[in-house]
């Protein structure tokens, strides 16, 4: 079987940018009349030809949205468990170098973060750690998940790159999702941006996500920081990142997150800025050429631009955020992983999404294989709130 990094090769960074150069008006509005996109079609559409076509691109990521997806928008949030790192990553607020005070949450704290997470109505958490094994393993996630899964219909991780084994370990602790961004799929740049750290591992990482995959995960999600390097660069690889997954594991549910570089702790100038209009291009042309993929945009975009791109093909947004270890408990002001702009609530967001004939979906997923036992002064939370 061809591994995505020998894929990836055969689409070369030269070879993309001559595709891409070499695009056309024409080809692009006739891939828009194609009912199956491959790859050299999703080249087209993050071509700067393609900016003439945005209205016509932004019909048929509207069409195809409302047909697999129709007017439902899943809601999510995070859990920051640790902001504990040993990488050095030089766009990231958990930095090892930055000098902020460090907090990590035990069990029983990540518990009470959770609560207040349940009593928002939400079903689906995502827990995320800084890369540090030696406070945040494999087994102290899987001992948080284990803890708080009475309390949720899906929980998925957002942390280091696991081996296979770990993956299979964390599924079996009532783990079934999980994110892992690239960052950026150049190696040189990425190598350059991950001075320290075992995310230096480019390769590693790239796997990662066929692991969980392979491990039996549900739910397996991708995506580049948009920043870093050009975006036509990027944005490519990622589809064909989706592409490859969605080809090697039908079985699972390959979904994109579409991030763009925000502040953070420390200082960091982003090299290639992306604009709305690009970000935007990105959007409806993962839809074209992914219409069944979930696509997610988190809190660092503001209300306006979240709530213009649901009808463009976003299917899943975050809702009451906090980035920072003990955020919802204690109230802590520690420094977060990055700023969030839309600072909305639960309800505020599922208010903004009725508002523009949207519903807002709290669960939309459950295992039924296994029916977890809560005890009695707990279950009066979730009959409160649509559990289980």
């Amino acid at each position: 079987m061809q591994t995505f990094e020998q894929l990836l090769a055969a689409w070369s960074r030269e070879r993309r940018q001559d595709c891409y150069a070499a695009a056309t008006r024409d080809a692009v509005l006739a891939v828009l009349e194609k009912e199956i996109l491959r790859p050299q079609d999703f080249m087209l559409l993050l071509s700067p030809a393609a900016t003439q076509c945005l209205e016509a691109m932004a019909a048929r990521a509207h069409d195809l949205t409302l047909r697999y997806f129709g007017r439902a928008v899943h809601l999510f949030t995070p859990l920051y468990l640790s902001d504990i790192c040993t990488n050095q990553c030089r766009y990231c607020g958990f930095n090892a170098s930055n000098t902020q005070q460090r907090h990590h949450l035990t069990v029983e704290q990540a518990l009470s973060e959770a609560k207040v997470i349940a009593h928002m109505g939400l079903q689906h958490i995502l827990l995320l750690t800084g890369d540090a094994r030696h406070v945040a393993s494999p087994q102290y996630i899987g001992a948080v998940a284990e803890r708080i899964k009475p309390y949720f219909a899906s929980i998925g991780i957002e942390v280091y790159s696991m081996t296979t084994e770990e993956y299979a370990f964390l599924v079996s602790k009532g783990i079934d999702a999980m994110t892992m961004f690239q960052e950026t799929y150049d190696p040189a740049l990425y190598e350059w941006l991950h001075p320290a750290g075992p995310k230096r591992d480019y390769a590693w990482r790239l796997d990662a996500p066929s692991r969980a995959a392979a491990a039996g995960l549900r739910s397996v999600g991708i995506g580049a920081l948009l920043g870093l390097d050009d975006f036509f660069q990027d944005a490519f690889c990622t589809g064909l990142h989706a592409w490859w997954l969605q080809k090697t594991y039908p079985a699972v549910d390959i979904g994109l997150s579409v991030p763009r570089m925000c502040p953070h702790e420390g200082s960091f100038a982003v090299p290639h800025p992306v604009d709305d209009i690009h970000f935007v291009q990105y959007v409806t042309a993962l839809r074209c050429f992914l219409p069944r993929s979930p696509i997610t945009v988190s809190s660092r975009e503001s209300a306006f631009m979240r709530d213009h791109l649901v009808p463009l093909g976003i299917t899943r947004v975050s809702a009451g955020v906090s980035t920072a270890v003990g955020g919802r408990v204690e109230q802590n002001d520690n420094v977060g992983q990055f700023e969030i702009a839309d600072h909305r609530s639960v309800a505020a967001m599922q208010r903004a999404l009725a508002d523009n004939g949207y519903q807002a979906v709290l669960k939309d997923w459950e295992d039924c294989s296994v029916l977890p036992q809560i005890a009695p002064e707990e279950s009066s939370v979730l009959c409160e709130h649509g559990g289980r």
